[in-house]
């Protein structure tokens, strides 16, 4: 559960940071927008950057629970 906890925290944090970034400075503008095919929504700007980071946050931490189950099981 811990390993699931840090993996989406750092991912959703990521993933804001780039949309705050994109929306003030433009760089990174395609890592957000390849990221916004994936996660709806995701664009850059401040809404755009709490979405990523709310799905950034789930998909990292189902991603990373399912990894630790099956590590866990062999």
């Amino acid at each position: 559960m811990a390993f699931a906890m840090a993996g989406g925290i750092i991912w959703g944090i990521a993933v804001f940071l780039m949309a705050i970034i994109s929306g003030d400075t433009g760089y990174s503008i395609g890592f957000v927008h390849a990221i916004g095919t994936i996660y709806i929504g995701v664009q850059p700007g401040i809404v755009g950057a709490i979405l990523g980071l709310v799905y950034g946050f789930i998909g990292a931490f189902i991603g990373c629970f399912i990894f630790a189950w099956l590590y866990k099981r062999t």
